[in-house]
């Protein structure tokens, strides 16, 4: 008798296998959306804002003949934040369409109610060794967008934490 030897998976692959079907069941959203909501929602809005569900139109529905329409995305946002939130939400549909790749959300409706701060509870991550953080810093070496400078320095700080198996090895 033989038995397939499994290589290692994280944790987070399998309870995303076993989560986005759930969720897009009830919710009609991924843990994709969840977990790169701080970057979509951006720094003004990460804190007070949550994704609650994407209501997708019926099919059948007048509108409906050509196949495709985008939904509506629920979010939860506090309290009087959620005017800023009105009056920013066309950039915020415009962010969340980039994430998907396509127009998936054609209208936000914000609903005013607590948010609950336990989901953003972060991984801590020490400093990197110092020929680590050389690296990286070589690895950036031309790009000069601000923006995606940071962004590749916080995936970088992630990929080369001291601890972390390299998929590429």
């Amino acid at each position: 008798m033989s038995y397939k030897k499994r290589g290692v998976q994280p944790i987070s692959d399998i309870a995303n296998g076993l989560m986005d079907p759930m969720l897009a069941r009830r919710a009609g959203i991924s843990t994709a959306l969840l977990g790169s909501w701080d970057e979509i929602a951006g720094a003004e809005f990460a804190d007070c804002t949550r994704p609650e569900r994407i209501v997708w139109p019926r099919r059948g529905e007048p509108g409906q003949e050509d196949g495709y329409r985008p939904g509506q995305l629920v979010i939860a946002c506090e309290g009087a934040r959620a005017l800023f939130l009105t009056h920013a939400q066309d950039e915020l549909i415009d962010r969340i369409n980039s994430f998907f790749g396509y127009p998936a959300i054609r209208q936000v409706r914000i609903v005013q109610k607590p948010v609950s701060q336990t989901h953003r509870l972060r991984r801590t991550m020490c400093p990197l060794p110092k020929a680590e953080a050389r690296r990286l810093e070589t690895m950036m070496e031309g790009i000069e967008s601000d923006a995606l400078r940071a962004a590749i320095t916080r995936l970088g700080n992630a990929v080369l934490q001291p601890g972390q198996r390299s998929r590429t090895k």
